[in-house]
């Protein structure tokens, strides 16, 4: 049985330790709140975005001036997953669940005779998949290298766009989460690239009314402007669904955290008392004993 000096040191180690994850999770909710916004806002954009491409989209037939962004190589022997994770741990399962399905499609594609490369976006999406995938990671980016999430979005978009031109894959998929709700994060694997796999045909178009009109330049013109910045636009609102996901994930772990700590005291009081009552009454049996011996 414990003694009383290591009770009342566990019990203030807990405490303080409750008093640690209780700031921890006022921060993370007061971050969430500004990640949120962002999320959202991004959004509108991002959905615009993806039907002016469904539109030009549909207007293109493939030839040898349609850009490759839109329509890949031809071929999907090589596959590049661009796994989106955040540099810190803390926040539940948020990091586990979006390694484990990275973890599931490398499997899937290997299964299926493909190759598989790995494009790390987050410290511990790197860290989870580096003891099984390290040959096959061709590049690690932390959250702490850009200034801002559209810089990191602009940066990993120009390095995606690099490689593909150089051959480096046929077919980029994006493994992030989906920022759901406060207690909900799912994590989910789509298509980036080539573009007209990843853009849903019958996403509703702008209401023109009626008018007609014509592209100036050319549609292929148009979407070898547009494709890179629909791409970072993607990557962008992925980036900023993963830093509001993680908050909220960070937010409840924190809280159950603390109360779990707060449970876990109660347990070591109710102990503390009942070892101290069981020491007076030790103390008072001898003390009985041996006046009634003298």
């Amino acid at each position: 049985m414990a003694s009383l000096k290591e009770l009342r040191s566990r019990i203030s180690s807990v405490k303080s330790t409750q008093k640690i994850t209780k700031a921890m999770q006022m921060v993370a909710a007061a971050k969430l709140r500004r990640a949120q916004d962002s999320a959202q806002a991004a959004r509108p954009y991002a959905q615009k975005m993806a039907q002016v491409m469904a539109n030009l989209a549909n207007g293109v037939v493939a030839g040898p001036e349609t850009p490759r962004l839109l329509t890949g190589t031809g071929k999907s022997e090589t596959v590049l997953l661009l796994v989106l994770s955040a540099d810190r741990g803390l926040c539940g399962g948020f990091n586990t669940n979006i390694a484990r399905l990275a973890r599931e499609r490398v499997a899937t594609l290997v299964g299926e005779g493909k190759d598989v490369k790995i494009v790390t976006v987050g410290k511990k999406g790197f860290d989870a998949l580096k003891r099984l995938h390290r040959d096959r990671i061709v590049s690690a980016i932390e959250l702490k290298d850009a200034a801002s999430p559209a810089a990191l979005a602009a940066r990993v978009g120009d390095e995606l766009r690099k490689l593909f031109e150089a051959g480096g894959f046929d077919v980029c998929e994006l493994v992030s989460s989906e920022f759901i709700s406060v207690i909900s994060q799912k994590p989910k694997a789509r298509t980036l690239i080539p573009a007209r796999e990843a853009i849903d045909p019958d996403a509703p178009g702008p209401d023109l009314k009626g008018a007609i009109y014509e592209y100036e330049p050319d549609e292929e013109a148009i979407l070898a402007a547009l494709l890179p910045r629909y791409v970072d636009t993607v990557i962008l609102s992925a980036l900023l669904e993963n830093a509001a996901g993680e908050m909220g994930a960070r937010m409840a772990a924190m809280d159950n955290a603390t109360r779990n700590a707060g449970e876990l005291i109660n347990k070591l009081n109710l102990q503390y008392n009942r070892t101290r009552q069981a020491k007076i009454t030790t103390e008072l049996t001898e003390i009985i004993s041996g006046a009634e011996a003298v």
